[in-house]
């Protein structure tokens, strides 16, 4: 796993107050809403503002296209890895 999904999970651990989780409790793989990780719409605002912070990602909430990245931690990581290289 890289450092860059371990440090993806931290953020939300720690920006959405998460204390029973650690990063080994969540999967890369699994979704970060409904059955997977249960995070909710005010979640992923706030994550959002996380990644700007962070990360200076600009998202779009309307945009399908970020919706594809909230799925999982995997594609968090995409999405950041683009972001570097562009």
């Amino acid at each position: 796993m890289s450092n860059l999904a371990d440090e993806l999970k931290q953020m939300i651990i720690d920006v959405l107050a998460l204390e029973d989780i650690r990063i080994e409790d969540i999967d890369t793989d699994a979704p970060l809403f409904g059955d997977g990780l249960g995070l909710d719409s005010i979640d992923a605002l706030e994550l959002g503002l996380a990644l700007k912070k962070r990360y200076g990602i600009h998202l779009n909430a309307e945009s399908a296209d970020t919706k594809e990245y909230f799925k999982s931690i995997q594609s968090l990581v995409a999405l950041v890895e683009a972001q570097k290289t562009a």
